[in-house]
């Protein structure tokens, strides 16, 4: 997060805090990274697998699949797309979707929308010919009832606000009795977002746009997130001192002065919004993120069911140390010396030694360059710890 200082003309001073949805998603990206790689240790078979499909040649669709393929690279996730003609009929959509719903190597499935045909394809009854199991954006009406119902186990949460879920934790925002205001019901955003938060144990009100005296509820609202798709909607003026603000609107307009020629707006009247706010996200670079790095966990958690592995992610960490000597790495073999390991942040190697009795062994200096191997060393990947610091050592190497 970044902090503003405002001095308001009574005196008072307020900390608005930017919370960066790009830093939270490169943890969750890293944090899924580490995971994927410590499950291979014990099912070397263990691959998860995302496939995109779709149909015509929209340029948006093909920027928006780009960084989810992108993203599936980076993390070790197996990511295809399926790029299918605009003349693709309703029976042929429907077929390849069959084909992917039972291929065991494909954990989540995508259908890209809108369609880009000429066959007038039914998108709602594409959509919902995905495997609920494999729904990974969680728009089928299998998945969005068993939201509506609070069946959150058995279900996938569309991304974005399950992105925004998480900002909000980032945030300290436990919403557990607290007034919640989302503006927006779409089935993609709004709804969801409403449900999301009610399990959550918010009281929430959603307005939209015959919702009279849209700024009487946000004034009330501990928490508001909008989604209305409307350029600065809700005004500075109306948000409650210290609330949390997440802006999940993305109005793009020429502007020549951007490198892209565009500049991108958010829902939210955002120079006003974060002189007032105690927490507020920035557009871009709030929610947008957050929405790619919860798919990959989506297809992640499908992974795992499939494998019947039931333990469930590991939390962020919030705050990272070097500080500790205490490592223990209790399921090495009898005897066995390490060194070079590399920390979950994915950024630092430090030379240590470790114990396989699970005794604390000296960790010394940090290094930005992993130490050269040789030919007698390999990788090793184990659960060992930080103590102290709470980080996660995922690769060593045999000295």
């Amino acid at each position: 997060t970044l902090l503003y200082t405002i001095k308001f003309e009574s005196g008072e001073i307020v900390m608005a805090k930017v919370i960066k949805g790009t830093q939270v998603a490169k943890k969750v990206r890293h944090a899924l990274r580490d995971e994927i790689l410590e499950i291979q240790e014990e099912k070397p078979e263990f691959q998860p697998g995302l496939t995109v499909v779709q149909v015509g040649d929209r340029p948006d669709s093909n920027v928006y699949i780009g960084a989810k393929v992108k993203a599936c690279e980076e993390i070790g996730i197996h990511g295809v797309h399926v790029k299918l003609p605009p003349e693709t009929t309703q029976e042929e959509l429907l077929e390849k979707i069959g084909e992917l719903n039972q291929d065991p190597a494909v954990h989540g499935i995508i259908l890209q929308v809108p369609l880009d045909c000429t066959t007038g394809i039914d998108e709602s009854l594409a959509m919902n010919a995905l495997s609920p199991s494999k729904d990974v954006d969680g728009l089928t009406d299998i998945n969005a009832g068993r939201l509506a119902r609070g069946d959150l186990k058995r279900c996938f949460t569309p991304c974005t606000p399950t992105g925004c879920m998480v900002l909000l934790e980032e945030a300290g925002m436990d919403v557990k009795g607290k007034n919640v205001c989302v503006v927006g019901r779409s089935k993609i955003v709004g709804a969801p977002m409403h449900d999301l938060l009610l399990w959550a144990h918010g009281t929430v009100t959603t307005c939209h746009s015959r919702t009279p005296d849209l700024s009487y509820h946000i004034k009330q609202a501990d928490v508001v997130v909008v989604a209305a798709g409307k350029k600065e909607l809700v005004k500075g003026d109306w948000i409650k001192p210290g609330s949390v603000v997440i802006d999940c609107g993305i109005n793009p307009e020429p502007d020549a002065t951007k490198k892209s020629g565009v500049k991108l707006w958010g829902d939210v009247e955002y120079p006003v919004a974060k002189q007032v706010a105690g927490y507020i996200t920035p557009v871009p670079g709030g929610v947008g993120p957050m929405t790619v790095a919860l798919l990959m966990r989506n297809t992640v958690t499908s992974a795992k069911r499939m494998h019947g592995i039931t333990n469930p992610s590991k939390p962020l960490q919030r705050s990272y140390s070097t500080s500790s000597t205490a490592w223990r790495a209790p399921h090495l073999s009898p005897g066995a010396t390490w060194s070079t390991a590399q920390f979950s942040t994915g950024a630092t190697r430090s030379p240590a030694q470790f114990s396989s009795t699970g005794e604390p062994a000296s960790c010394t200096g940090v290094y930005s360059k992993p130490l050269p191997g040789s030919p007698a060393s390999r990788n090793f990947t184990t659960s060992a710890r930080l103590a102290a610091a709470g980080l996660r050592c995922l690769r060593v190497m045999k000295k």
